[in-house]
């Protein structure tokens, strides 16, 4: 089985219902991650066709990652630890919802380079948002509120939690997190 057929072990699109900008973030970082492949590789002189045979992906990916038309999973990572320091986190993403009209999610992680991790820590800025898909996936997550008050509604109960505040639950109970202020920063953590 290829690589691109297997499910990533930490997948972060579980935030597809959070809206928000992290103001740490540096400019262009998540939309350089293909510019930096297709140069180091250029580099090296290392052909897609070569990229591919090294990696286990298609070229057809590869080519889809350089052009910033998709994005690389997390958990590629080379180290067996990360120290992160507050002005080296790095956005990992940001999304527009289904119709294109607002972000609907950006995040931090704060140990991507950690190889064969199962568990995925992030800072997430949450917005006050009346759109709400409700998630339901494997693994376990726990929240911690770090700024701004943010609403969990999970089952058929829904929680305001202030800073200090936090939750821990299976993520194959329904739930949606939303900033019940206009902002809130929260740090997630996802096990899977």
């Amino acid at each position: 089985m290829e690589k691109e057929d297997k499910i990533p072990h930490i997948n972060v699109d579980y935030f597809e219902d959070l809206t928000g900008h992290i103001s740490d973030g540096k400019a262009g970082d998540v939309d350089e991650v293909g510019t930096r492949i297709r140069q180091l590789r250029k580099e090296r002189g290392i052909s897609l066709a070569d990229l591919s045979s090294l990696t286990g992906f298609k070229v057809e990916k590869l080519e889809a990652i350089e052009a910033g038309r998709e994005k690389p999973q997390l958990g590629m990572g080379t180290k067996l630890y990360s120290i992160t320091r507050k002005n080296q986190r790095k956005q990992v993403a940001r999304s527009a919802s289904k119709t294109g009209k607002k972000n609907v999610y950006s995040y931090m992680s704060l140990a991507p380079e950690v190889q064969g991790r199962h568990m995925e820590a992030l800072i997430v800025q949450l917005e006050n948002t009346e759109e709400s898909e409700i998630s339901v996936h494997n693994g376990e997550e726990f929240i911690y509120v770090l700024e701004g008050t943010a609403n969990l509604t999970i089952a058929k109960d829904s929680y305001d939690l202030a800073p200090g505040g936090s939750a821990y639950y299976l993520s194959t109970t329904p739930h949606y997190l939303t900033a019940k202020t206009p902002k809130a920063t929260i740090l997630a953590v996802l096990y899977e």
